[in-house]
């Protein structure tokens, strides 16, 4: 189903918000914490080569079938069951740990399934696609395994099923959808990027 234009509207809000103040955030006593640092420094740079991955589709999309811009292609996402996964509990000046790193894990499953529909989209890129998916399933454990380690309980955010991919009703469609999906997935990572970089400058 098409998701309604206000929820795409405040999904980018929330998205595209400044980085509220987080004081008070629950991981202070964590910042010391040598292997918790570590953890944050390694998939910092993680997440950080995975944006270049996801940049570099993005370039293969535009180059390929000159889809470029977003604004010019608003229109026919409403038409596209493409959604965001929400990362609004990395927002908060509420700010917990366990919220955060769990809608990470989420979305990053989220996104391991829907880049199906970008390898079916670029077979020629499949190697890429394939790796993107890997590091996306890789980064998803490590935070899961993170989580473990430091006793932070593990919540589960209700998703539409990340494993269904929208019935694209044209090619072109499904050209559209490839390109949102990326973009999509690169703010996701974007906003991720400056949680794990705000947790290690506590």
């Amino acid at each position: 189903a098409a998701v309604p234009t206000g929820m795409l509207a405040l999904l980018g809000t929330l998205l595209w918000a400044p980085w509220w103040a987080l004081d008070g955030a629950p991981l202070v006593e964590l910042s010391g914490d040598q292997d918790f640092q570590l953890f944050l420094q390694k998939n910092l740079e993680f997440t950080r080569k995975i944006k270049g991955d996801v940049a570099a589709l993005q370039r293969v999309v535009c180059d390929t079938f000159q889809l470029c811009k977003e604004e010019e292609l608003l229109l026919v996402r409403q038409d596209l069951g493409i959604t965001q996964a929400p990362l609004e509990q990395c927002h908060r000046r509420t700010f917990q740990a366990e919220a955060c790193f769990s809608q990470i894990r989420d979305g990053l499953r989220a996104y391991h399934g829907s880049l199906a529909a970008v390898l079916q989209l670029l077979p020629g890129h499949a190697g890429l696609v394939e790796t993107l998916q890997l590091d996306a399933a890789n980064l998803s454990s490590n935070i899961q395994q993170q989580m473990e380690d430091l006793g932070l309980a593990t919540v589960t955010y209700p998703t539409e099923d990340p494993g269904s991919l929208p019935a694209f009703s044209s090619h072109f469609h499904h050209q559209v959808g490839g390109f949102f999906i990326l973009a999509n997935f690169q703010r996701f990572l974007e906003t991720a990027y400056r949680a794990l970089r705000h947790l290690a400058c506590l």
